[in-house]
């Protein structure tokens, strides 16, 4: 019998030491992408700190666009939104930081009973009846209760490490819509810039295809052509007049999208001034790295997500462990209200726990599954961010390049094409020439710089979607570590 209750004993010390043994079919753990390979940054600030180069806006020299992006970020309901998630996140930081330390309740309470001679508060009792039912009675307690968790095998730690990466990942989501709301606007900015030139140079191109047709109108009347070369002047003046409308209505759109962005009402007015065209970098950070990648919001948002899920995986396997803890009261107990204070109803009660999940019908093991394979899920995402962000990088900065090069050859075609203009100008003021070349002229001209145009759009959107590639600020004088 000793024996037995020995071998007893000891199966049993043993299941309360060994519940890890209790785990089982756990998937493994993605790998994830080499830390030398994708360094991020351990801390994430806003556009309004110290991170460096975040206003990049300012690297384009543009008051106007420097007040629309500031005041977009002031206005942008979005934005505001995500900084009420980052206040939710810090309560929940700190709702799991409470679990580490002692809970302590006041405690005011009574209880209607009925107590008899096979109940252990019998003693307390003052008379019982001689049949042995008992009388009711009514116990009264006040005092103070408290509850100390000994966390282990850092369940609670791991759930406190998973909040606060969920809090670093929302600081970082915050510093990526506010890192696509200043980039969109100033995509739309530098749109509006290039459908001011566009009206200008279309203006001009419209009035000359208006003087071609109508010269054209008047040869026919002296029958020197015939009407295939005024339908032809037709439909070049309505081609015109359709590409000016066209390049209007853009101009309508993009200030009215700049109102909804920057969170101005129909009242409001919104006056955006035509400005230079800003000087750009003509060339790349000597590295395109994942250092500098490690600068992306979205990157560190989804890294810290990971850590919050590894740190969930511990937490989900801590729950195998026994669990250990330790209640204490101290107060006043007694039957009697008039009793209630009196130092001979003092109470003080310590109750060491010990528990232990023995059969759950697999609830635990179930968890544990689902939390690594939501990690592991998460890890493979970050995986193909990273190469997607290479990719993007790669691809825009290799675009922006071409879009350098071909600015410069057009440049150099506009000049060549203006001093055509020019020289058949000189001929029509000195009477060589007539009106009609000296204006086919100037349409040659007005056609190569809109291409022009087009083309500085395209560069200074590629620069932009560069900057939101590498998350702000790939002008930084000092290099990113």
């Amino acid at each position: 019998m000793m024996a037995l209750k020995k071998g007893f004993s000891l199966t049993l010390g043993g299941m309360l030491l060994s519940g890890y043994a209790l785990i089982h079919d756990e998937p493994a753990q993605v790998s994830q992408l080499p830390a030398q390979q994708a360094q991020l940054s351990q801390v994430i600030h806003l556009a309004n700190s110290q991170w460096p180069q975040a206003r990049w806006w300012e690297a384009y020299h543009d008051p106007q666009l420097s007040s629309l992006i500031i005041l977009g970020l002031a206005n942008s309901p979005t934005l505001q939104a995500a900084k009420l998630r980052i206040q939710q996140s810090q309560s929940s930081v700190e709702v799991a930081q409470s679990t580490l330390g002692v809970q302590a309740t006041a405690i005011a309470a009574q209880n209607h009973m009925r107590v008899t001679d096979r109940q252990t508060t019998w003693p307390y009792s003052i008379s019982l009846p001689t049949d042995k039912r008992g009388p009711w009675y009514t116990l009264s307690t006040v005092g103070v209760g408290a509850d100390l968790n000994i966390d282990l095998w850092g369940a609670n730690r791991a759930g406190v490490v998973a909040a606060m990466g969920e809090q670093n990942a929302q600081l970082a989501e915050t510093a990526g819509i506010q890192l696509d709301l200043a980039s969109s606007i100033a995509q739309l900015y530098f749109s509006l810039q290039a459908n001011y030139r566009r009206v200008a140079l279309l203006k001009q191109q419209e009035a000359i295809a208006a003087f071609s047709l109508k010269a054209h109108q008047q040869r026919a009347a002296r029958g020197i052509e015939d009407q295939v070369n005024i339908a032809s002047a037709q439909s070049e003046w309505f081609s015109a007049q359709q590409q000016l409308v066209a390049a209007q209505t853009n101009i309508v759109r993009d200030r009215e999208t700049l109102r909804a962005l920057t969170g101005m009402t129909g009242q409001q007015p919104l006056v955006i001034a035509e400005q230079p065209w800003p000087q750009l970098q003509q060339s790349l950070p000597a590295s395109l790295s994942f250092d500098l990648l490690a600068r992306r919001p979205d990157l560190q948002a989804m890294s810290h997500t990971v850590q919050a899920s590894l740190s969930r995986v511990d937490a989900a396997k801590a729950a195998f462990y026994p669990h250990v803890d330790i209640k204490a009261f101290w107060g006043y107990n007694a039957l009697s209200i008039g009793d209630l204070f009196k130092s001979a109803f003092q109470q003080f009660n310590i109750l060491p726990g010990l528990y232990l999940s023995l059969f759950d019908g697999g609830r635990l093991n179930a968890a544990l599954r689902s939390t690594r394979t939501a990690s592991n899920i998460l890890i493979k995402q970050y995986n193909q961010a990273v190469l997607n962000a290479v990719r993007d990088v790669a691809i825009t900065s290799q675009q922006l390049n071409n879009l350098n090069q071909q600015v410069l050859l057009q440049q150099q075609k506009v000049t060549a094409a203006q001093l055509t203009t020019d020289s058949v100008q000189a001929h029509y003021q000195r009477g060589l020439t007539s009106l009609y070349l000296a204006q086919e002229a100037r349409r040659t001209t007005l056609m190569q710089q809109l291409l022009l145009i087009d083309l500085r759009a395209q560069q200074l959107s590629s620069d932009l979607l560069l900057i939101k590639a590498l998350g702000g600020g790939y002008r930084a004088d000092q290099p990113v570590i």
